[in-house]
């Protein structure tokens, strides 16, 4: 359970009634209670992720109706003396509500207490705490929420991997001058295509931690399909700065042996140690060329076309898509073409749906096209037929 919220709460309350510890916990397998969050301004011998059977504990007698839920001295009722925690710590004043979730499950329970009895303390302190514990259960319903989304993720990523349902599917790329397939982007596609597409699986898994594990699934799968590609033509795989500065990526294409291969370096957030992802690169460079792409959407910046020295710039479908409208869309396709001519690199137009919009890019100077002008993306089989008839 993520516990910042939670940890303030407990601070809170704790320092408005002034006792010396505040607590959060929940009942678990085996008869068990484990502190899961814990505020205090003194040292105590156990921390989250404690656990002791519930009935050592006052919160489940509290539960039980054993014991009321605000006890000014543990002195006044003769059962808390056979409850070891009693003369541990020692307990003195003690305020405890048991946190039912909203459909009346029991989750656990949330307390505040000292160690010296306090008979100041009254019901109104009580309410206060019960005022704290229900912003508590709002927080611990959310996360519950949330942790049940994501064992739903991993356990849908767990099966994709298993069952080997990953399949890829590629869209030609193509010379602009003569037309002629040069060679495809590999493009993942996953069993729920109809409700879902690849965007959602990537990123979903990527909120568990485990998006750089698919998306190394899905270079191994391209590169699998690669035996079927014309020798004169490349594949290109997406990975993103994460999958490239895992280490993992090098080793995949160790294994696969010679290939022409472009990597298509996408990314989605801000890149935070460029020198870094420069060095991991290097090795890769033996086995592939390098793309930027998204170039012009606000992801790849001048830092990745200055710092990274790629091979191919991929312009996003933002600059291309009715280009032969706009004359300010000419005028920054045409400063990257020269910019491309500058830094030795070529350039790519994705997104290109009309006759009118390849032609502006012929003459402006772009070399490659990829889009439904062209082709749409196919099955691998169909793909290799057509960058042979090519």
């Amino acid at each position: 359970m993520r516990g910042g919220s939670i940890d303030r709460i407990l601070h809170a309350v704790r320092t408005h009634l002034g006792t010396e510890i505040a607590f959060a916990s929940r009942y678990v397998e085996d008869g068990e209670k484990e502190l899961t969050h814990i505020d205090a301004d003194i040292e105590l011998p156990m921390g989250p992720g404690f656990r002791d059977p519930r009935e050592n504990s006052y919160c489940w007698h509290i539960a039980e109706g054993r014991l009321p839920e605000l006890i000014q001295d543990p002195a006044d009722f003769p059962f808390t003396q056979d409850i070891a925690i009693t003369h541990f710590l020692p307990v003195g004043c003690h305020l405890n509500t048991p946190l039912r979730l909203s459909d009346g499950t029991l989750y656990g329970s949330f307390c505040c207490l000292s160690r010296t009895a306090d008979r100041t303390m009254t019901e109104r302190d009580l309410g206060v705490l019960k005022a704290f514990a229900a912003l508590a259960v709002e927080q611990i319903e959310s996360n519950l929420d949330s942790d049940y989304r994501h064992s739903r993720i991993d356990a849908r990523i767990t099966k994709l991997v298993e069952d080997k349902a990953m399949q890829i599917v590629q869209q030609p790329i193509h010379e602009i001058k003569t037309g002629k397939p040069v060679g495809a982007e590999c493009l993942a596609r996953f069993p729920d295509a109809m409700m879902r597409g690849p965007d959602k699986w990537f990123d979903e898994a990527a909120e568990i931690g485990r998006g750089v594990e698919l998306e190394l699934l899905a270079v191994e799968c391209a590169l699998e399909s690669m035996r079927k590609v014309p020798q004169d033509s490349y594949l290109s795989v997406n990975v993103s700065p994460e999958a490239v500065m895992s280490g993992a990526l090098g080793a995949i294409l160790d294994k696969a042996g010679e290939t022409n291969l472009v990597i298509e370096l996408t990314e989605h957030q801000q890149v935070e140690d460029f020198a870094a992802l420069k060095a991991a690169l290097e090795p890769i460079r033996k086995r592939a060329k390098i793309a930027i792409d998204d170039v012009g959407s606000g992801y790849a910046g001048m830092r990745h076309l200055v710092d990274l020295a790629p091979d191919l710039l991929k312009l996003d479908m933002t600059l291309t898509r009715d280009i032969h409208k706009d004359v300010a869309r000419c005028a920054l396709v045409g400063a990257m073409v020269k910019f491309a001519e500058a830094i030795g690199s070529k350039l790519i137009a994705e997104g290109i749906e009309y006759e009118e919009e390849a032609e502006v890019l012929r003459r402006l100077g772009v070399e490659y096209g990829q889009g439904f002008f062209y082709a749409k993306p196919m099955p691998v089989e169909e793909a290799a037929k057509y960058l042979k008839k090519g």
